[in-house]
């Protein structure tokens, strides 16, 4: 299903791309799923990792890996686990299931990668995040959530009101 936009943001440049995640990993519980979407070199895997070392309580020292070769990486976030997952590479949408992200879906955080690949397999819950690039280093965001998320979101948006 497709939900009406509930915003759409400005990122000027990488650093605000993600100061975004980190701002979205705060409002993030086990059982959330976010959905990124946008073609190559958007911003997707810079986006998750910035989450992620959010989520884990880190700055930037540790490498944390793109999972596009691995399909999925996870990572113990003390209070539930993270699963980021890029499907570029699947090619049908079963395969879901063999990598256990279906249950994941559930019980962690999962952050995903190329998600028109989930097919029916996609959270009906799921924050769909698309990346759009806008010149050189510009990129609009925009979400897309069943309801109950903009009342989620309010404090993130609060963060950019002009």
């Amino acid at each position: 299903m497709v939900h009406d936009p509930l915003f759409t943001l400005t990122m000027h440049g990488p650093d605000e791309t993600a100061g975004f995640a980190r701002r979205l990993a705060r409002i993030l519980r086990p059982g959330d799923t976010v959905l990124l979407d946008g073609p190559i070199g958007a911003g997707k895997t810079h986006l998750a990792r910035a989450l992620i070392r959010a989520r884990l309580g880190e700055t930037g020292e540790r490498d944390i890996p793109s999972p596009t070769f691995t399909l999925v990486q996870t990572y113990d976030a003390g209070d539930t686990e993270i699963w980021h997952a890029d499907l570029y590479r699947l090619s049908d949408p079963g395969e879901v299931a063999e990598l256990g992200l279906d249950l994941a879906f559930d019980t962690a955080i999962c952050l995903v990668e190329w998600p028109d690949r989930l097919g029916a397999e996609t959270p009906a819950m799921a924050l769909h995040l698309t990346l759009e690039p806008s010149g050189e280093t510009l990129r609009l965001i925009t979400a897309r959530a069943p309801k109950p998320w903009a009342a989620r979101l309010e404090p993130l948006l609060s963060d950019y009101a002009e």
